[in-house]
């Protein structure tokens, strides 16, 4: 379950209301599915043990105080039953993405993909293991993206459309993170893009417009919400790609230097690569190496240390949240919202986890 007590006030206040509305829905298909077959229970507490099992919370923060900040009731249940969308179809690409990336750990527990293959293992089952733990973690995957879009279904259909184009983009910025994984690193501009997709939109500036948008106000109120939300998004992410690579895994619930292991084509790499000469490059040569060893992972972060490259990526996520915070300080919002709205900014920035 999610320590609600570690999380700011501004996402407090909407972050319980949420978990509460999960469960409600979780333990309701649990007990729908357990009378068909008890055979269907144990995805189903799969995904509802990575849904309240952690997370920050976020897209159901920044959308709730769009929706208070264009006129919206804060007590009004709509911003409750979005935000247990986002969690929904944030479990749903956590659990592809992990399969995608052959991850081991989320949140400091196994993945679903590789609980479930060894479920088949202990079970002496028919089959290949791993392709059943992964196939196990797409449908479940599937199943909580389903679930996100039935919560929506009463939503305006402006609110829905900007959900729909939410899902495209996350789509479409998961490819590209493949792609340029596979590749073996992209240029800056294509970083920049993959991070604006794969996270920055998907997890502060479409939450504002869905916020918006459930208020009746995003054709007067999207522009400025893109002003705050589009910088915000790229720092958010140039955090966690940070953290990805130098995070304390105690704190992160992955292993110190996942990006690196994994080959994620981020800003940091990038700049990074254009800066080293050819003893650096043969060593970034070594990210995404399946045989990384632990002695490479400590080199690589001082390389991307000494490059200036870290230096580099904090002093635009500085950068990217003065811009975004005074973009909302002159946003046409309600006053209640503006504040909480700072704090955010900051609590992106500088979180670390």
């Amino acid at each position: 379950m999610t320590d609600l007590a570690r999380l700011p006030p501004e996402i407090q206040v909407i972050a319980g209301p949420v978990e509460a509305r999960l469960r409600q829905v979780l333990d309701a298909e649990v007990e729908r599915w357990a009378g068909v077959d008890s055979d269907l229970v144990a995805p189903l507490l799969a995904l509802g043990e990575l849904v309240l099992g952690g997370g920050k919370r976020l897209r159901p923060a920044f959308c709730h105080w769009a929706f208070v900040g264009a006129g919206g009731d804060p007590t009004d249940a709509v911003t409750v039953d979005a935000g247990a969308a986002f969690e929904l179809l944030h479990a749903f690409a956590l659990m592809h993405d992990d399969v995608m990336d052959g991850s081991a750990t989320r949140r400091g527990a196994r993945t679903i993909h590789i609980d479930f293959a060894q479920r088949h293992g202990d079970g002496s089952w028919r089959g290949e293991g791993r392709r059943f733990g992964e196939g196990v973690a797409i449908l479940v995957g599937d199943l909580a993206a389903v679930y996100a879009d039935r919560l929506l279904l009463d939503a305006p259909v402006e609110a829905r459309r900007v959900w729909h184009e939410l899902e495209i983009e996350l789509e479409i910025g998961q490819y590209l993170d493949v792609l340029g994984t596979a590749r073996g690193g992209v240029g800056i501009d294509t970083a920049r893009r993959i991070a604006c997709y794969k996270s920055g939109k998907y997890t502060i500036e479409r939450p504002l417009h869905l916020g918006a948008a459930l208020a009746g106000r995003l054709d007067e109120l999207a522009e400025p919400l893109s002003d705050y939300g589009s910088p915000l998004g790229e720092a958010f992410q140039l955090r966690d790609d940070i953290l990805g690579t130098f995070g304390d895994s105690t704190r992160t619930g992955k292993p110190v230097g996942d990006d690196l292991r994994e080959g994620k084509p981020t800003p940091l790499l990038a700049v990074a690569t254009a800066r080293v000469g050819d003893a650096g490059g043969a060593l970034l040569s070594r990210v995404g190496a399946a045989d990384l060893t632990d002695d490479e992972v400590r080199a690589l972060q001082d390389l991307l240390v000494e490059t200036g490259a870290t230096g580099e990526i904090e002093a635009s996520i500085a950068r990217l949240t003065t811009q975004a915070i005074a973009a909302i300080e002159r946003a046409p919002i309600g006053e209640p919202a503006r504040s909480p709205l700072v704090t955010l900014a900051h609590y992106v920035a500088d979180r670390e986890h």
